[in-house]
């Protein structure tokens, strides 16, 4: 086995996989040997970061559970929809991931929440955030089935812990006083390490109703409304247009 052989066997084996890539191509490029050594070890280091860098991304988009893909790039700014590109910018950022503030997503149904706050969460995590997506009605359903098997310490961690709570369908499903009192405790204990993503079909001004209690929907929402941007989308179904355009494409 040649030395070259010998090294790539060992930059694999402590899985330095972008580094084993670029040594193996430098070894079969006789015009890269006229590099120096700080160069050619700087090109086996910046490899090795972006794939590292691109694995974490794939790992932190993986495990968020998104149920769909969407991308900021992809998003449809066109005047019906009554998007601000500059408030769109600016979350782009993360900054307010950074500070802890939360977002809100609201429109008519088959507009397109979930598109853009899954868009907003994915650029998250991208920028290296951690977020975990959940239909309310299934983090609902979580935390039942937590009570009843004694695993509910565990499962507020995990909401505790995630760099972004992302809740979509807000609204939709009946909030149980067991189900409001764990999101209580989850987002007061988040409220300076972490934000919140809100995605639903209901104006602001109809929360308070979905709680049992209006001392819990009070100490809630305080907590949630007033340090968030607002993304108020307009237009009609997407779900609408799509299918227009498969159906004039079919013809």
């Amino acid at each position: 086995m040649s030395k070259v052989e010998q090294t790539l066997a060992k930059l694999r084996k402590l899985k330095l996989n972008g580094m084993a890539e670029v040594y193996d191509q430098q070894a079969s490029q006789p015009s890269v040997h006229k590099l120096s050594f700080d160069d050619r070890l700087a090109m086996l280091v910046d490899r090795e970061a972006s794939s590292r860098d691109t694995k974490k991304i794939s790992r932190l988009i993986k495990s968020a559970g998104f149920i769909e893909s969407a991308s900021l790039e992809d998003l449809d700014e066109s005047k019906g929809r009554a998007l601000d590109s500059a408030q769109i910018a600016s979350l782009a950022t993360c900054d307010w991931l950074a500070r802890h503030l939360n977002v809100i997503v609201l429109g008519p149904s088959g507009v397109g929440k979930t598109w853009l706050a899954t868009a907003l969460a994915t650029q998250g995590c991208r920028m290296g955030y951690s977020a975990s997506y959940y239909r309310l009605s299934e983090l609902g359903e979580a935390i039942h089935s937590a009570m009843v098997d004694g695993t509910i310490p565990a499962l507020k961690n995990k909401l505790y812990r995630v760099d972004l709570l992302y809740l979509d369908d807000f609204g939709l499903s009946t909030i149980s006083p067991q189900v409001a009192a764990v999101l209580l405790d989850v987002i007061n204990l988040r409220q300076n390490t972490g934000s919140l993503m809100i995605a639903s079909q209901f104006p602001v001004s109809e929360w308070h109703g979905f709680f049992p209690e209006p001392t819990v929907a009070d100490a809630l929402l305080d907590r949630v409304v007033h340090k968030a941007y607002r993304l108020q989308i307009k237009g009609e179904s997407m779900r609408k247009v799509r299918g227009k355009k498969q159906l004039e494409s079919a013809k």
